[in-house]
């Protein structure tokens, strides 16, 4: 039995804090978890937060991008709160430290139960959920979610008055994709920009090198009295938003520079195209296209995209 538990390894931490005993928190995974449920507690899906997660760079203690799924397992857990069930099911304070509070906890028991009955929702990957998708109307960026109805789409979150059903919006981007990258010269275009990202990689690793240290370099003037609590605290903040946007740009960056460029004939892009994982066809979509815009519907109920979609494309299409 023993040499059996040794196979299996160690457990992976639980997101937001630093060790099995859940006794110490990682102070940033807590930020992002106060803002999920702050964003799941104000009414948006949960595959829109989701997104929102994945598009700021966050990710779980493995690596791996969050999902519907496991973000809904993940916030069902009570020691997030700094809870624990007892032998009768109920809830007890376990004396722990909290992500969140034990109120918000119980909210997004009773809001995750009414939604788990309303609707079992799959995951959708959103493929232009990173940044790329622009509101037509107020210039902000889209992010993926579900409608009323459940079905997946993209909407601007800030005006609100946006919406266009994902996969309508995802085949009309991607049957150009494909018609470019059937084009001669295209591969070559695509690994020049692909340079690029690893130029602008490179150039984040050192800006993120850069901040860590000044972060570092804090501890001194405050250890010798030269700079208040206050100042301290908020100087930290300052660089802790510019390292989380930093690292967030960079595992884009990288995940588009080290995306493999497919080969081959029109047939066989469109075969690859059918089967690629996610990733790569949303790295693929970033090199050809610096945004994609999505102009409002003529009417309600108007599902075409032809005559809403302007595709801004990082270099002309070759004609």
């Amino acid at each position: 039995m023993q040499r059996a538990a040794e196979r299996v390894g160690p457990m992976p931490r639980l997101y937001g804090f630093e060790d099995q005993r859940l006794s110490r928190v990682r102070e940033q995974e807590r930020q992002v978890t106060r803002e999920a449920v702050s964003r799941l507690l104000a009414g948006q899906p949960r595959s829109a937060v989701v997104s929102w997660m994945n598009a700021e760079g966050h990710r779980g203690t493995m690596g791996g991008e969050w999902t519907n799924g496991s973000l809904g397992r993940y916030l069902a857990n009570p020691a997030v709160a700094g809870l624990e069930r007892n032998q009768a099911g109920e809830l007890v304070e376990t004396g722990r430290p909290a992500l969140i509070t034990s109120a918000e906890f119980l909210q997004l028991e009773a809001q995750s139960g009414r939604a788990d009955a309303a609707v079992r929702e799959d995951d959708f990957p959103y493929l232009l959920s990173e940044g790329l998708t622009e509101c037509g109307l107020c210039d902000h960026g889209m992010t993926g979610g579900r409608s009323n109805a459940g079905t997946p789409s993209y909407r601007c979150h800030d005006c609100g008055r946006v919406r266009v059903t994902a996969t309508a919006l995802e085949d009309y981007v991607g049957e150009h994709a494909l018609a470019e990258l059937s084009r001669p010269g295209t591969r070559a275009a695509l690994e020049a920009a692909q340079e690029e990202m690893k130029v602008e990689a490179e150039a984040l690793r050192v800006r993120i090198q850069d901040l860590v240290a000044s972060r570092g370099a804090l501890a001194e003037p405050y250890a010798e009295g030269h700079v208040g609590r206050v100042a301290l605290a908020a100087a930290d903040g300052t660089i802790n938003e510019k390292l989380k946007a930093a690292r967030s740009r960079l595992r884009y960056v990288e995940q588009i520079a080290d995306a493999k460029l497919p080969l081959g004939t029109v047939k066989n892009l469109v075969r690859w195209w059918g089967h690629a994982p996610s990733s790569s066809k949303r790295a693929i979509i970033a090199l050809l296209f610096d945004r994609v815009r999505v102009l409002p519907a003529r009417a309600r109920g108007v599902r075409s995209v032809d005559d809403r979609v302007e595709l801004k494309w990082r270099t002309a299409p070759k004609v």
